[in-house]
């Protein structure tokens, strides 16, 4: 018998094609980009490791795990790395930026991430690019999790290597991710000779052949129902409008932040100021003396589809996470996730005013 996901015809290059050109219309860009053919650890890693080596100097900002994970992967490179640890309840700015660029004239790659759906912040990226811009650094940027929940524009902020992931805000698949490439990208790679080759990591291999070959034929047989996915997730977005996708994110995250400071019970964001807060997910930090992780559990033990979690590591005790991102930034899933956390809260001790915190995010919503 026939099935609709197993019995598809090729991929073909055609339609590769006219996927990376959606993308490309999705970030406004007139760069490259390539859709790399597995999640977006991939083209982060890739991306790092054709542009950073011995003699590169990187201002690494640091606003939550994944800044962590860059600098590793530049120190391996063998890069100095000078990191610019940024406190997670904040963001970072370009004043900051600027003060360590003029420390270190000679840094000449610029990491950041755009949304930390991990830690709930967001970096105010288009004055930071005029900053890296100025400065003459290659810059590069995790926009995974801010594409489709608040504006991403590599060409008009200045960003040389623009990497995003279909899983949150896109509310498409985890298997299949892209990056913008600029010339100048390219060229710092192709002068790169530690820059991976015959890689599933390189880069190069697609550009060369790929992109310079017409993008007539791939250079391999693709991930066909992740690329499939992405197309239709980007489709809708394009069918809906962009705005009023990243509308939707933006007052999931006012209606969570409003209705946990009205539910009381020593909850409150973890995010101090609003606009530093990224509309893919609202962090909140527990009362002392109670779990993160205990209280989630809770929470989600009369509906596990809630899209809450603790924090990661370290913060597993302290943060609780409302991930508030493609199908879950609604008013049904904000006001699911208050009422949960309101009974899990009450039964340890705390007051909590669960009709209060609903009627506050009913109103951020109405505006």
């Amino acid at each position: 018998m026939t099935h609709p996901f197993l019995d598809l015809p090729p991929l073909t290059a055609a339609r590769f094609a006219a996927v990376e050109d959606r993308v490309a219309r999705l970030l406004d860009t007139r760069q490259d980009v390539v859709i790399m053919q597995g999640e977006a650890l991939l083209p982060l890693e890739g991306a790092i490791r054709g542009t950073a080596g011995p003699g590169t100097t990187a201002l690494n900002v640091i606003t939550g795990p994944y800044g962590q994970t860059f600098g590793n992967w530049l120190r391996e490179c063998g890069a100095t790395v000078i990191d610019l640890p940024v406190p997670f309840h904040t963001a970072a700015t370009a004043d900051g930026i600027r003060a360590a660029l003029a420390g270190r004239p000679e840094i000449d790659f610029v990491s950041l991430v755009h949304a930390e759906a991990a830690t709930g912040n967001t970096n105010p990226v288009a004055e930071i690019g005029e900053v890296v811009r100025a400065h003459g650094a290659l810059f590069y940027l995790d926009a995974v999790a801010a594409v489709g929940a608040e504006p991403v524009l590599p060409d008009a902020w200045g960003v040389d290597l623009c990497v995003i992931g279909a899983q949150k805000a896109m509310g498409g698949p985890a298997g299949v991710s892209a990056v913008s490439v600029s010339e100048r990208a390219w060229t710092r790679m192709a002068a790169n000779p530690h820059a991976p080759r015959r890689s599933y990591l390189s880069l190069l291999d697609w550009k060369e052949r790929w992109i310079d070959a017409g993008r007539k034929v791939l250079p391999h047989a693709p991930a066909q129902l992740e690329m499939l996915a992405l197309d239709a997730c980007a489709e809708r977005i394009e069918s809906v409008g962009l705005d009023t996708v990243m509308a939707r994110h933006r007052g999931a995250a006012l209606a969570t932040r409003a209705g946990a400071v009205a539910l009381g019970g020593g909850l409150e964001p973890y995010v101090y100021e609003v606009a530093d807060a990224a509309p893919v997910a609202t962090t909140l930090r527990v009362p002392s003396g109670l779990s993160a992780t205990e209280l989630v559990a809770r929470a989600l033990a009369d509906d596990p589809a809630l899209p809450l979690a603790a924090g990661g590591g370290a913060l597993a005790k302290e943060m609780i996470r409302v991930n508030h991102y493609g199908p879950d930034a609604t008013p049904e899933a904000v006001l699911g996730c208050l009422t949960a956390l309101g009974a899990a809260l009450a039964e340890r001790g705390p007051a909590v005013d669960v009709a209060g915190a609903r009627g506050a995010a009913e109103s951020a919503y109405r505006g």
